[in-house]
């Protein structure tokens, strides 16, 4: 009977080491992953580095919107001859649709349709302007200002503004004034259509040099809004808005964003995502090089409870926070809504979410929060050279139902982590780099921040 005993407790000790150094490996495994995975570019058009249309002149069909009747003045409806110079431009190739500059082109809710003929190049160096009264709106045209749809290999480029005039739409909405009616407001639209599942996604998509700037106050104001979308590349961007600086949603995967500030601003987020019961899915995506100022949240993960589906595979890096309510956020009972939300058990899955090289300050004693849920609980999440501060206090790491582990400097302290291996400490962190100053990229950004910068894209939706 002794013998038996000893045989099957050397079993279970050989069992439970199995396990033990599976789990490590499996750890070990995943972290290489998370720092390594990279987003191919596949279908690249020279990442950014797309020469002027004027440079290579001869070879074009210049389109101006101007010889088509446009007239420019901030006053007159420049609406028709928009519309006759874009079926030009889209039938003929190698055409450039040009906005010139020094004009004002005021431009009702229009549809500009492809598929296009090859090489088109959209030139706004001019400031278009949306109609600025909401009550002469096409009702039938709510959501739409601009919409460019089933476009294939077009470069939109220039110095030029495009003004959405959304102040009396903000004055008017429901989250400003809540007596007043919620209602849609109209947008800018760009879809670079990829046929999946019978469906149009927007695939291998590059934006550069982008400006967003409305106030901190309006409402709804989202800058760069993703969905639907794969092989996006978000580069040198400076957002400034009501709502969220880049929001990513369901459907999108293989995201880049590199040489970010944001701010103001709700800070940059995936979701939300799991509203109404429905599924959301986002999956790798990177932020590399950013400055997030004086935002309500700074790199942020929301869903609302009910939803199915999963946000995994993404990395938020070299990332510095100024004066951020909550620079680090997951947040599975997201409820932007008048009415108090009911308490639900399903939940869209949060994984393998790493944070890395992040530091800064915060307005918020809870400087990293995950708040997940109780049933789908947030899982690999991980910490390294994180360095968040208060400047009148202490800081402190708040955790509901999230299982992670840290390695490097991680300040607040995240030991509210749970783990699967809580007594085995398979990291050495001796022989991790303790330096969690940011690199030389996101200095630069601090300057860029601090430029002024005229171009403005306005993106308004209520």
């Amino acid at each position: 009977m002794d013998k038996l005993f000893i045989i099957a407790l050397l079993g279970l000790l050989i069992l439970v080491n199995g396990a033990a150094e599976n789990l490590v490996y499996n750890r070990f495994a995943m972290l290489e992953e998370l720092e390594s995975f990279e987003i191919d570019d596949e279908d690249d058009v020279g990442l950014f580095d797309i020469p002027s249309w004027t440079s290579e002149r001869g070879g074009k069909v210049l389109v101006n919107v101007d010889s088509f009747g446009a007239v420019g003045d901030g006053i007159s409806d420049d609406t028709q001859a928009f519309v006759k110079a874009w079926a030009t431009a889209c039938a003929v190739p190698k055409s450039v649709f040009l906005v010139p500059s020094g004009g004002r082109y005021l431009v009702n809710a229009t549809r500009f349709k492809g598929p296009c003929a090859d090489n088109l190049i959209i030139q706004i160096d001019g400031t278009i302007v949306a109609p600025d009264e909401p009550k002469n709106w096409d009702p039938n045209l709510a959501r739409l200002w601009l919409d460019f749809t089933k476009l294939n290999g077009v470069l939109f480029q220039g110095n030029g503004v495009i003004d959405g005039s959304g102040s009396k739409w903000w004055a008017s909405s429901c989250k400003r004034n809540k007596t007043n009616p919620c209602r849609e407001a109209p947008t800018v639209r760009i879809f670079f259509p990829s046929l999946y599942n019978s469906s149009f996604r927007c695939a291998s998509v590059r934006i550069s040099e982008v400006s967003v700037s409305s106030p901190g106050d309006s409402p709804n104001t989202d800058g760069i809004h993703i969905t639907q979308s794969t092989n996006v590349a978000l580069q040198n961007c400076k957002i400034g808005t009501g709502d969220d600086c880049i929001s990513i949603v369901n459907g999108s995967s293989a995201i880049k964003m590199k040489g970010i500030y944001c701010g103001p601003g709700h800070g940059i987020s995936i979701g939300s995502l799991g509203k109404d019961n429905s599924t959301g899915i986002v999956t790798k995506v990177v932020l590399d090089t950013a400055v997030i100022r004086e935002t309500t949240n700074g790199v942020r993960i929301k869903t609302w409870q009910g939803g199915n589906g999963y946000v995994r595979g993404i990395r938020f890096e070299n990332v510095r926070m100024d004066n951020v309510d909550n620079p680090i956020i997951i947040d599975q009972f997201y409820c932007d809504s008048p009415k108090s939300c009911r308490n639900q058990t399903s939940a869209v899955k949060v994984s393998q979410i790493m944070y890395r090289n992040i530091s800064g300050t915060t307005k918020s004693a809870k400087a990293m929060k995950f708040s997940c849920s109780d049933t789908v609980p947030c899982s690999t999440i991980v910490l390294s050279n994180v360095n968040l501060e208060k400047e009148d206090g202490t800081v402190e790491t708040y955790c509901n139902s999230a299982e992670g582990f840290g390695y490097g400097i991680v300040h607040p302290s995240a030991d509210c982590l749970t783990s699967h291996e809580k007594d085995y400490n398979f990291l050495d962190q001796t022989e991790v780099s303790q330096d969690h100053s940011l690199n030389d990229e996101a200095e630069e950004m601090v300057e860029l921040a601090d430029s002024n910068d005229d171009r403005i894209v306005d993106h308004t939706e209520l």
